[in-house]
């Protein structure tokens, strides 16, 4: 009996492995035909912007189209609603900001897919946020600002792209952190909002440096200080907000690709590697040196890791601010 055993179980193993071996690499051939790319932002954002680079970089590297389709709204919650309930077989991808894979959930009282769900592909961007205050604001050093605000409670005006939005919620942990009361001026979008900053009609934003480095550069406004780990190589003489005494003060607007729902390992792997690929070549980091953009990259579960940690970070803000999705 003990050999039949055996033999049975020698014969159950054989039978496993050759339908392993036999079992095609579900990203051997992919991608097949063109691969679409849902972005979670209207034409001409930022997350637009960085995706077209590595579309193109793509279909040159895998062989088949990447077509960019905007879908934006909701906070980019249109656009990843798409995705997540898009066939899992690596053919619609999603482009977004933090927003809707992070602190959208907190945000709305209801979502239409589950963020954690969406398979984590790759970090294609990083944009350090800076402090930027009108040319004529009177502070010129971050603790001359805190000071002001303090001595002119709820007086001091600050812009973001939207409630709810990356710029917004820094602004709260600005004002949390420093103790300061400061008045919340929301727009729709980067353009509106820096254009009445350089009008004099807001004090000052957070904002991604990409957007923020020109107007420093031509006079038309200030940076008073990066959100940060480090100083920035462009900008060496402005201190970064862990420095003038803001601990742990550190807030990026990154760009990623994700997936639906168990998109197989394999294809994930393979875009994942095709990003990183990417990121590496000299055409694409003279661009995000134009762009003022520092590079992403790394693992899925780098940006697995990155949604966790950025998730429990902004939700805390938002329910202790009170925000609300408008």
């Amino acid at each position: 009996m003990l050999r039949y055993s055996t033999v049975l179980a020698g014969i159950a193993s054989l039978v496993m492995i050759s339908a392993a071996l036999g079992q095609p690499d579900a990203a051997a051939d992919y991608p097949k035909h063109p691969v679409k790319i849902v972005v979670s932002v209207p034409a001409g954002g930022g997350v637009d912007a960085v995706t077209r680079i590595f579309a193109a970089a793509l279909q040159e590297r895998l062989g088949q189209p990447f077509v960019i389709e905007n879908r934006g709204g909701g906070g980019g919650n249109i656009g990843a609603e798409t995705v997540y309930s898009a066939d899992p077989d690596g053919y619609t991808l999603l482009a977004s900001q933090p927003a809707p894979i992070t602190s959208n959930v907190a945000l709305y009282k209801k979502l239409n897919f589950d963020p954690t769900a969406l398979e984590p592909v790759a970090i294609m961007s990083k944009f350090p946020n800076v402090l930027l205050v009108r040319q004529d604001f009177p502070a010129q050093t971050v603790q001359e600002f805190i000071a002001y605000a303090k001595a002119n409670p709820g007086k001091v005006t600050y812009a973001s792209q939207g409630p709810g939005t990356t710029s917004h919620l820094t602004a709260e942990l600005f004002t949390k952190m420093t103790g300061t009361k400061m008045l919340h001026v929301p727009y729709r979008g980067t353009g509106p909002a820096l254009n009445d900053l350089v009008a004099g009609h807001v004090d000052f934003i957070f904002m991604e440096l990409a957007s923020a480095f020109k107007l420093h550069e031509g006079g038309k406004a200030r940076i008073l200080a990066t959100a940060t780990e480090q100083r920035l190589g462009m900008l060496p003489g402005v201190p970064t907000l862990i420095e003038v005494g803001l601990p742990g003060f550190v807030s990026d607007t990154w760009n990623a690709i994700s997936a639906p729902p168990k998109t197989p390992t394999p294809i994930i792997a393979k875009l994942n590697r095709a990003i990183n690929a990417v990121i590496e070549e000299p055409a694409t980091k003279a661009r995000f040196r134009q762009l003022n953009i520092l590079p992403g990259g790394g693992t899925p579960e780098d940006l697995a890791k990155l949604k966790r940690i950025e998730t429990e970070r902004w939700s805390k803000v938002i329910h202790e601010a009170g925000i609300e999705a408008e």
